[in-house]
């Protein structure tokens, strides 16, 4: 063996024993193949049959040769079968990609939706951590709120996503004492999805949704649908101005967590001047934890997004009292998300 040779074997030994220590953490190949499987619903399309993959190109509208590529790499991966040479079906783990499975996996992937978007904002992650500043713009061409004004579409993904956990709103409604409350005012509240909750739980409450226009006109018709819109009012603006007077609670869930601490300072003051003496602001967000990954990534995904973070109970109550409030009680809802109860600083005068 000639010593080129012999280096040649040391530098290709040493890249398989790299490769098999980074693969899982650096392979993108997988992670896109079965967003593109989401996205053309191929789930759904197989029927839970195994199809031959020309028959499956002509349903979904794609090459069957790079199909065929596409799900022999995901059979690798344990996605999906090929029961037979060219005949792919469904297995456990692909059948979580189903439309309307509850863990709601095809929307959350699906590459034209905004849960597939949020994702590819991730190419621009260099930027983001080279300048501080979120990566969507550098990606998508607009600060994200701005894109999804623009694009009606993507902002009814982003709505529909953000409604869609139904646990997740029951927690929220089941996580604070309402009694007593006659009137919330459910900040950055989306279509509604919470204060619908509240409404069904309370015949004697009345609410008012707050949301740029667009979401909020989504969010009346949604309520509408319910019979719920009688009790409620709307107010479609930023919660940067000032908001409506005379809540008794105003209530931010997974608000405040999408922005860096000078724009959470003013959401949350201006829920306290909208609060005045009588009322309290409820801050609902994703709990954090120093040694959780979870709170790493979500963080990190905040940043890319918007320049947001995830916090600490600490991390609350410093912006908090910055913002004019007291931070009354911090605890944890059934599924461990972070509630602060917080009553504006002039209440205690």
């Amino acid at each position: 063996m000639t010593a080129t040779e012999d280096d040649h074997d040391g530098r290709s030994s040493a890249w398989h024993a790299a490769w098999e220590v980074l693969a899982p953490v650096t392979d993108l190949v997988t992670p896109m193949a079965v967003r593109v499987a989401a996205s053309l619903g191929l789930t759904d399309l197989m029927a839970g049959d195994a199809v031959p993959v020309e028959e499956l190109a002509r349903r979904s509208g794609t090459d069957a040769d790079a199909l065929a590529r596409l799900l022999r790499l995901l059979v690798c991966r344990g996605v999906f079968t090929e029961r037979e040479p060219g005949r792919f079906a469904v297995n456990g783990p692909a059948a979580l990609l189903a439309s309307g499975h509850p863990s709601g996996m095809r929307e959350q992937l699906d590459l034209g939706g905004f849960g597939g978007q949020m994702d590819l904002a991730f190419t621009g992650l260099l930027h983001t951590v080279r300048t501080g500043q979120p990566a969507w713009e550098t990606v998508f061409g607009a600060p994200i709120w701005r894109y999804l004004a623009t694009n009606p579409q993507m902002g009814a993904s982003f709505d529909a996503m953000m409604a869609s956990v139904a646990d997740e709103v029951a927690d929220a409604v089941q996580a604070y004492d309402w009694s007593g409350v006659r009137h919330v005012v459910d900040v950055g509240g989306g279509t509604g999805a919470l204060l619908a909750g509240l409404l069904r739980a309370d015949p004697d409450l009345r609410a008012t949704l707050v949301d740029l226009p667009d979401t909020v006109e989504r969010g009346r018709r949604q309520l509408a649908e319910s019979g719920l819109e009688a009790r409620c009012e709307f107010a479609g603006q930023s919660f940067f101005d000032p908001l409506p007077a005379g809540g008794d609670v105003y209530v931010l869930r997974r608000v405040v967590h999408d922005w860096g601490d000078d724009e959470a300072v003013l959401i949350l003051r201006r829920c306290a001047e909208a609060a005045g003496p009588h009322g309290r602001v409820v801050v609902i967000d994703t709990p954090g934890s120093a040694d959780s990954a979870m709170f790493a990534e979500m963080s990190l995904r905040m940043l890319v997004l918007n320049g947001g973070r995830e916090r600490t109970a600490d991390d609350y109550a410093a912006i908090t009292a910055e913002a004019g409030l007291h931070l009354a009680g911090v605890r944890s809802t059934s599924l461990g998300h972070l509630l602060l109860d917080c009553v504006p600083l002039v209440s205690r005068s």
